[in-house]
Parts: C-alpha cells; sequence; structure tokens
C-alpha cells in the first residue's frame, strides 16, 4: 500500500516536471532588433535619404504612408535593397504591405529577395534572373498554373545558375508555396513574417483573412541560404498594373542562451504560431530551476513517506 502511494506521488512529480522541461525548450528563442534591415514612417533622414537602404527605378516614398515600389501604370518596376549585409544566421522578418488597384485585370505582383546580389534590376518581379538565395514571389497575376489559385505566394532559392520559370508562374522552380485569395485589395493591411534557422528551417506565416489572425503558409526543412545576403523588395507591372506598397519592415536576429536554435524544429515551431502575434520569448531559466527543485523535494518527501510507513509497519509487527 504505502508502495504504491510513493509510486502515484512521483508520477504526479513527473507529469508535472514533464510540461515545465518542454516549456523550458520551447521558450528558449529570443531575439534582438536589427534596425539595420528594419523600414518604419518616415522612412527617409532629414536628407531625404535612407541610412540603411538604397531604392530606385519607379519607387515612390511617401514620408507619412508608404514606400510604394510601383503606381497602377503599365511597364513599371521598382525596388528597395538593404544597403549592408544580413550577416544573422538565425532571422525573422515581418513586412507590412498592400497590393492594390481598380478593374478586375491586374499584374503583376511583388517579391522579397535575401539574396547574395542586391539592387540589380531584371525581368523577375523587377529584379535580375538566375539569383542566389531566397526569391519570395506574391504573384497576382497567373500565366499557367492548372490548379493553382492566384494570387500565390512561391518560395524559390536560386543557385546563380537557375532560370526562373517565368511562363509557368515557377513551377519548376517551387520549393514551396501557398494560395492566399482575397490578398488583393484587402480591407487592412497584410502582413507576411518569414523565420529562417540556418540550414534548418523556413517558415512563412500571412495574414489575410482577418487581423491579427496568422496562416501558415509553408514550413520547410533542410533550407541553405549564403551566409552573407542582403534584404529586398521588388514588383513591377507589365500591360496590367497594381499599387505594390511597403507600409513597415521589422528585422530580428534569432539566438538561444542555451544554443537552442541549433536544433530547428524545436524552438522554431513555437516561435511561429499561426494564430496572433509572434510569442514573446519568456525567460525560462527560473522555472527550469524551479521546477527542478519541486522534483527532488518531491522525492526526498516521497523517500521520507516511505521509511517513515516502512518504519511502522516493522514496529507493529514486533508486537
Amino acid at each position: 500500500m504505502a508502495f504504491s502511494s510513493v509510486l502515484s506521488l512521483l508520477s504526479l512529480l513527473l507529469a508535472a516536471w514533464s510540461p515545465l522541461a518542454s516549456a523550458q525548450e520551447a521558450d528558449d528563442v529570443k531575439s534582438i532588433p536589427l534596425r539595420t534591415h528594419s523600414l518604419s514612417q518616415p522612412y527617409l533622414d532629414s536628407d531625404m535619404q535612407s541610412r540603411w537602404f538604397d531604392y530606385g527605378g519607379s519607387t515612390v516614398v511617401r514620408t507619412d504612408q508608404y514606400m510604394r515600389l510601383t503606381s497602377q501604370h503599365p511597364s513599371q518596376a521598382g525596388w528597395i535593397f538593404s544597403r549592408v549585409p544580413l550577416t544573422a544566421t538565425n532571422w525573422e522578418i515581418e513586412v507590412e504591405f498592400g497590393i492594390h488597384g481598380t478593374g478586375n485585370l491586374f499584374g503583376d505582383g511583388m517579391a522579397m529577395w535575401v539574396t547574395k546580389d542586391r539592387a540589380q534590376q531584371g525581368n523577375v518581379f523587377g529584379m535580375k534572373d538566375k539569383f542566389e538565395g531566397l526569391g519570395l514571389f506574391f504573384d497576382t497575376y497567373k500565366n499557367n498554373r492548372p490548379g493553382v489559385v492566384f494570387p500565390y505566394i512561391m518560395a524559390m532559392v536560386g543557385d546563380g545558375q537557375t532560370s526562373y520559370d517565368q511562363a509557368n508562374d515557377g513551377k519548376a522552380n517551387e520549393l514551396a508555396g501557398c494560395s492566399v485569395r482575397g490578398m488583393r485589395n484587402s480591407n487592412f493591411n497584410t502582413k507576411a513574417r518569414i523565420t529562417y534557422f540556418q540550414d534548418k528551417q523556413l517558415i512563412v506565416y500571412v495574414m489575410y483573412k482577418k487581423e491579427d489572425e496568422w496562416t501558415r503558409c509553408f514550413e520547410v526543412s533542410n533550407v541553405k541560404l549564403p551566409s552573407v545576403t542582403y534584404l529586398g523588395f521588388s514588383a513591377e507591372t507589365g500591360e496590367l498594373s497594381d499599387n505594390h506598397d511597403i507600409y513597415r519592415v521589422e528585422t530580428k536576429n534569432l539566438y538561444s542562451p542555451s544554443g537552442s536554435t541549433n536544433r530547428g524544429a524545436a524552438g522554431s515551431k513555437e516561435y511561429s504560431r499561426g494564430k496572433g502575434r509572434p510569442t514573446t520569448p519568456k525567460k525560462s531559466g527560473g522555472w527550469f530551476w524551479f521546477s527542478l527543485k519541486v522534483l527532488l523535494f518531491g522525492l526526498v518527501v516521497a523517500g521520507g513517506y516511505a521509511g517513515y510507513t516502512l518504519y511502522r509497519t516493522r514496529q507493529r509487527d514486533r508486537f
């Protein structure tokens, strides 16, 4: 009877320990804002330049509203690119943007770049083909992708040699993607959150259905990007056109004091929850030691109880 009670107590203690230990591992991802790769109003300094970003092509800056890559006119291409490289090994980029216009015919879309080259114009959403690094395409015009609903978000990791499959909307190059019907002309600003753990995972969430509701677009393992890259955004129009606006960019360096980000999956899944804003990492070291003390105390109590019960049993046996 006494032994059974001890086992029950130990089971309860272990059950309490397990979620605390899991929380310690999952909440161990912390972040540092990277001002060098972030944008917010008024976007420009007093000399009407950005300290950390260059922009060109058709890009127009309204310091109180947006950085407009293209306006609703045909044959435009605009871009924004960081001046300094993004050297963080693990990072998260949240971009707030809008794709909007009038009429039922529109195009072509915009892109986010994390690439080895910077600010070289071309025919892939306004930037050069055969890029090396990550291209994340917010494609609004369907050329030839049967069975795929547009607008469509698609990721491609370029090797510097392979061309983008423009005729088929990147079908031959697709790493992962998702349909985002309703993203264009949304009644609130669209957001995308891209999280990368070096050589481990690339995760993309999008807020386009409702405000403060994140939808997971995709999660891919074993993604390898160049160690030195530049962050950029671009858009283009052809015969069809749209406004492509950037409202805010927030970039963070992700790290773990215990080094758990090197494992990839555990930290990233917790940090990139699909609903609401990203979970703010908690200081879990205190919980770890507290739960350890609780476990040790419980073991001492259980041992004492078992010894006392055994002593009482022997005393009764003597009489």
